[in-house]
């Protein structure tokens, strides 16, 4: 069905059945088919521009910093001296943007598949689209599998930023994947990955979390609100190579001065340490994992 009607954008999903999302539109800005997905980006009454892959909603100007600062900063802040850093997806900007603004990180490579995105992103969502511009950014366009093969041993921080897992991006959210990060990964390597919500995704958080602890000796699970993602939470995987990582007190934290310097919006060390906290009902799912 069209997802355009009536002067309103709804979000329908598999993903999430029985539930959907909607927004006022004041313009369709771009609506385009690229070579691997569809692509529309359209001005909304409350929420600025929207980002949409394949009628699933992955961005919005007014909220997405609490999904890109959580992302980027949860490992960022846990790893003792994050230099060089793979960004996986996130062809929007809004991972980078963050990365880059972390004092400790020296390199950046982001490795997006869809080229159409990033072109989008910096015409339609130039906030989040910052980070393109930095020095510290290499831009690989293809596929992150392949270019993880060939650099093995070469980062301090992986962070996949990912859509769900359906189409494009199922193949992020099975063991092979997290199997090549820990390969690309050098010693002491921290990874985190969008990671679904606790009120849809449970399931397959507790299966991941499963198979993360077969691969990694430490694995956690933390969580954003954000009001424009299904159910208005998100949550991350996070795992290290380092038996003596605690993801839940920050090796590194912000000053008061930092945070204003970085214009962060969501993440402080008080949040760094609150969103491992979960509600009853998941923590007692995942404690089974």
């Amino acid at each position: 069905m069209d997802q355009f009607k009536d002067g309103w954008f709804t979000e329908l999903s598999t993903m999430w059945p029985g539930q959907a999302t909607s927004f006022e539109v004041e313009e369709v800005l771009y609506n385009q088919k690229s070579k691997f997905q569809d692509v529309i980006v359209f001005k909304s009454k409350t929420y600025g521009n929207v980002l949409v892959l394949d009628g699933v909603i992955q961005c919005t100007e007014r909220d997405e910093f609490a999904y890109q600062e959580m992302i980027a900063n949860l490992p960022l802040c846990s790893h003792p001296c994050p230099k060089k850093v793979l960004v996986i997806g996130g062809g929007d900007g809004g991972v980078l943007r963050e990365v880059v603004k972390h004092p400790l990180v020296e390199s950046v490579v982001l490795c997006e598949i869809d080229e159409d995105v990033i072109n989008v992103s910096k015409k339609f969502l130039p906030g989040m689209a910052k980070g393109f511009f930095s020095p510290k950014l290499t831009l690989h366009i293809g596929d992150g599998f392949e270019f993880m093969k060939q650099n093995q041993d070469a980062f301090d921080v992986i962070i996949t930023d990912s859509s769900d897992p359906v189409g494009p991006a199922e193949s992020l959210f099975k063991a092979s994947y997290y199997e090549l990060m820990k390969t690309a990964l050098r010693d002491g390597g921290i990874l985190c990955s969008q990671g679904e919500s606790q009120w849809l995704h449970l399931e397959l958080i507790k299966e991941m979390r499963k198979f993360c602890k077969a691969i990694f000796p430490v694995v956690d699970y933390a969580y954003s609100t954000i009001p424009t993602y299904p159910s208005g939470q998100i949550g991350f995987t996070l795992c290290s190579k380092n038996p003596e990582t605690n993801f839940r007190e920050p090796v590194k934290t912000l000053s008061k001065e930092e945070l204003e310097e970085m214009n962060l919006k969501y993440y402080n060390p008080e949040i760094h340490r609150a969103s491992f906290v979960l509600p009853e009902f998941a923590r007692k799912v995942l404690s089974e994992a």
